[in-house]
């Protein structure tokens, strides 16, 4: 039975006190009791956070840069172990795995860390206090500063727990990372990692980890204290969210990432020619299953322009049936078929098939499928799809699949790109928060590029923004000697008085 440490501000423990059951089945480990190590974990004065000002941006790079090579799967045995038990843990397939583990290197490339710290803060801001002059003569500076985090963050795929690490590297915060249970061992292996790279570096000693069963109040009453923690990013499901916001108080801040719901829309022209629809049922193909549609950016629902009258549908049916086949082709370090199957989807899928005329089902087994509706609604249960099922849609009109927005839609993949531009502001208004070319909604580059996510820069809120205002009484009177401001009555006589 693999064991899950507690790594506790440079300190790693290993005792195996308690004993928890993975997300799937059959799957547990142990891990030491977060209770008895509140000491080690907590930071409750902020001013030990200096130590992270003594170091410059730079080295911050050179630090992450060194992790990077350090976590080469081949050679490091603690992102072995973080594989092996994701493997029994997760819903993505071993080969998807291996290379999400092979490539966790990649979050920290020094061009990569510069572009997220620029565009999310901006490095000037992370450096130094940045001045301004204002045109009443007043100047003010402003820096953005780290805070002491408490991270409940998501295990659907690995990369979450490098770029939440690499997030509080860049911002000199102080981590408190809780795992979650169809990951657990992940963001510990990192920690690990940078503690016997550079034990005494003010990054290692900053970045905690520690997993405990979500709902523990006499644990979490504990930890969420604006004593010890400034600020929550959460990444858990609505249950999750709803039960951390108990916590919430004067002092804490609580920023959250929950889940969203992603769809598509594919205009008409996707029907100009054979090799144009096989071009989209490939890009569908490729927002839907990759990493077995396990996050929110992946396609449920595909509204489809292919009119709703007996031709058009027919002409759904077939793009259905290219979709299905594209996905059967997608790579295997891509998509794989489903590692399991929840009950309650797998009856939903039988029901339809056994006696609905409203919708073709092509595969939907552990293979992933299309379900073709006949009629210009989706099926249900929608919510649930998954394990690369998707529901196509015809519509006559783009604007039906507008109006399906709302504030739980995150990515929504369009086809054609010139539909994007005609759309993209009402799809805005009406909830949508990332709109992408069809067939790139996983295209995490360009996400932590942009420094956006659920339509929130989240780094930006997990600064403390700090500003400091000069104003000099030869330039700017002081209150008690700034002239009286204008009456109503003489302000209204002004106005009147002709020019």
């Amino acid at each position: 039975m693999l064991n899950v440490p507690l790594i506790a501000h440079g300190h790693i423990i290993e005792d195996p006190d308690l004993e928890f059951g993975g997300r799937r089945e059959g799957t547990r480990f142990t891990t030491p009791d977060v209770s008895r190590h509140l000491d080690k974990l907590l930071v409750s004065s902020p001013s030990s956070l200096r130590e992270l000002y003594n170091i410059a941006f730079e080295e911050i790079l050179d630090y992450l840069g060194d992790l990077g090579s350090a976590l080469n799967f081949a050679r490091n045995t603690h992102m072995q172990q973080a594989y092996e038990m994701s493997v029994q843990t997760s819903g993505l397939g071993a080969s998807i795995l291996r290379k999400l583990y092979e490539n966790t290197g990649l979050v920290y490339t020094r061009e990569n860390l510069r572009t997220i710290a620029e565009n999310s803060v901006g490095v000037e801001y992370l450096e130094n206090w940045v001045e301004e002059k204002l045109p009443n003569g007043a100047s003010y500076a402003i820096r953005a500063f780290g805070a002491r985090t408490a991270h409940i963050i998501a295990g659907n795929v690995p990369s979450v727990s490098a770029l939440t690490i690499a997030r509080n590297a860049l911002l000199r915060s102080d981590a408190i990372i809780k795992t979650p249970s169809n990951d657990p061992l992940t963001a510990a292996a990192i920690a690990r990692t940078m503690i016997e790279m550079a034990p005494d570096h003010p990054i290692s000693r900053h970045t905690s980890v520690a997993y405990w069963k979500g709902g523990d109040l006499a644990l979490e009453d504990a930890i969420y204290q604006p004593k010890n923690i400034e600020k929550i990013v959460a990444w858990g499901g609505f249950n999750s969210v709803k039960h951390i916001t108990r916590y919430i108080q004067p002092g804490i801040d609580l920023i959250t990432l929950d889940p969203k719901l992603s769809s598509t829309i594919v205009g008409k022209d996707a029907f100009a020619s054979a090799e144009s629809l096989a071009e989209v049922a490939e890009r569908i193909a490729n927002d839907v299953g990759n990493h077995n549609q396990e996050g929110c950016v992946n396609a449920r629902v595909v509204y489809v322009q292919s009119g709703t009258d007996a031709d058009g549908v027919k002409r759904l049916n077939e793009l259905g049936r290219k979709v299905f086949d594209a996905i059967q082709a997608l790579p295997p370090h891509q998509s794989t078929a489903a590692v399991r199957m929840d009950h309650e989807f797998v009856d939903e899928i039988a029901g339809i098939k056994l006696g609905s005329m409203d919708y073709n089902v092509y595969g939907c087994g552990p293979e992933g499928g299309a379900i073709v509706s006949q009629i210009s609604e989706p099926v249900d249960f929608s919510r649930l799809l998954a394990n690369r099922v998707c529901n196509l849609v015809p519509i006559d009109d783009v604007r039906t699949a507008v109006q399906s927005i709302n504030a739980y839609t995150q990515t929504i993949g369009v086809y054609p790109e010139a539909l994007k531009a005609q759309i993209r502001d009402e799809m805005a208004l009406y909830g949508c928060q990332r709109v992408v070319s069809l067939g790139y909604a996983s295209n995490a580059v360009v996400m932590s590029a942009t420094g956006v996510q659920d339509a929130i820069e989240p780094m930006r809120r997990m600064c403390k923004w700090v500003v400091d205002e000069s104003c000099d009484p030869a330039v700017v009177p002081l209150p008690s000697r700034a002239p009286a401001p204008a009456s109503a009555a003489e302000q209204e006589h002004c106005a009147r008085r002709p020019r």
